[in-house]
């Protein structure tokens, strides 16, 4: 039944329900008629006994009948038994007769003829305290049984033209209920696989429709947005890479194409190690965001701890540049909620964009802050200008200050938010006065 289409599952569920209460109301409502039936030849019956003692008396210590009754009235089915003695009967089989002698014998009861679908009632006749014999009034069921019959027959029809009507009525309904659903849904596919700009109308009334309307258009405008982010930045990343290591094809050719002295050979080598370290920070990054975006195990670090490995991953910069990193280290001990590698791949990129812009000092400082650990990274340097603060988070974009200095690729920034994204983390930049000032904000322990 899985494997049914939704709609042909919701149509034998409703469909077995309702044979279900049918059968069951069927079943009840003949069985309550039955028993009022039964009930009435049972009442018949007595009443014809009841009405034939109002005509009996005792003559001489012999019980009598005052009026005869008109034997051939449909209302007189009675037998008169005085002690054992039959003296008035109604003319029937003999048969039925034996049955109303043994039935007298007992009396009161009730019994049934085989055979003859008569019901007979005795009762004895008593007068003055004394029983004198026995009057046994009896009714044909065969009315009551056709009447039984007609209505379980009925019943069954009628029973069986709703289930019918139901199932007719329930497969229209889900089949114009579901199609708009079917029809979304291979609109949707089509979308995703050839055109990301089209979107479901959401006019009408609010109803469940329309509710998925709007949440599949919520959930095709990230996919677009998602996609177009991607095709960006990977176009704008392969444009970057290609810039070191095109150095590095080209530094290599210089070199092995006349001798070179020693110095030139190793200015060589430092070149070439200097972009294949940027192109390894790059690549880790992705592959980091990558990993941690799928939802992987999260494990915990020390606050301080991954500031100083972010401060020495960029201490040869930080010579280089005669710039000092002071970490101001918190009162107490901050646990980060993420793994230390993921955490320091956000960090460093943070930390040696201020060693590179920085005139002579860095601060770096932490706080736990609503559940997060906030990083301020601050610099002595030009700063940031204010239309170029959030651009400068975009992928191969080096702002007024990297263009001046004609160094890095613009992508340590872009690939810092990114990665702190994944984890439900941000990097900004605040910049007020001089200098800059970036936080960033990674989950707490």
């Amino acid at each position: 039944m899985s494997r049914l289409p939704i709609s042909r599952r919701l149509l034998v569920v409703v469909v077995v329900t309702v044979a279900g209460a049918l059968a069951a109301m069927i079943v009840l409502f003949n069985l309550l008629l039955a028993h009022n039936l039964s009930g009435d030849a049972d009442r018949l019956a007595r009443n014809r006994a009841a009405a034939e003692l109002g005509v009996l008396t005792v003559r001489n210590g012999r019980l009598v009948v005052r009026e005869a009754p008109d034997s051939a009235a449909p209302d007189t089915f009675v037998w008169i038994f005085s002690n054992n003695r039959l003296i008035e009967a109604p003319p029937s089989s003999g048969r039925v007769t034996e049955a109303a002698r043994l039935l007298a014998r007992r009396a009161p009861a009730f019994a049934d003829t085989l055979g003859t679908s008569i019901r007979l009632y005795a009762t004895p006749v008593v007068i003055s305290g004394r029983r004198y014999g026995t009057v046994v009034g009896g009714v044909f069921q065969k009315p009551y049984e056709q009447t039984r019959d007609t209505a379980l027959i009925l019943s069954l029809a009628l029973g069986g033209a709703l289930l019918l009507l139901v199932a007719l009525t329930a497969s229209w309904l889900l089949r114009s209920s579901l199609r708009p659903v079917a029809r979304m849904t291979r609109l949707a596919g089509e979308w995703s696989d050839h055109n990301l700009d089209d979107r479901f109308a959401v006019d009408g009334p609010r109803d469940e429709l329309t509710d998925l309307a709007r949440t599949l258009n919520g959930l095709l405008d990230r996919l677009a947005a998602g996609l177009r982010r991607e095709q960006r930045f990977s176009a704008e990343m392969s444009h970057e890479l290609r810039t070191p290591l095109s150095r590095v094809i080209a530094e290599t050719d210089l070199a092995l194409a006349r001798p070179q002295t020693t110095e030139g050979y190793r200015e060589a080598l430092e070149l070439v190690h200097r972009d294949a370290q940027q192109l390894s920070r790059t690549i880790d990054a992705l592959v980091a965001a990558a990993r941690h975006e799928a939802s992987g195990p999260r494990g915990t670090a020390d606050a301080s701890e991954v500031a100083d490995a972010a401060a020495r991953a960029c201490a040869g910069l930080a010579k280089e540049r005669r710039v000092a990193v002071d970490i101001k280290r918190p009162n107490h001990p901050i646990r980060l909620g993420v793994d230390a590698e993921l955490a320091e791949r956000v960090l460093q990129p943070v930390v040696e964009n201020a060693c590179r812009y920085g005139h002579s000092l860095v601060e770096v400082s932490m706080t736990r802050r609503n559940g997060n650990v906030v990083y301020r990274i601050s610099d002595d340097g030009a700063g940031v200008p204010v239309d170029e603060q959030e651009q400068i988070f975009e992928p191969g974009w080096q702002g007024l200050v990297g263009r001046a200095h004609g160094s890095g690729a613009g992508l340590g920034l872009a690939l810092a938010r990114r990665l702190a994204r994944s984890v439900a983390g941000d990097v900004n930049t605040d910049t007020i006065g001089s200098g800059a000032t970036f936080t960033v904000r990674l989950p707490a322990a």
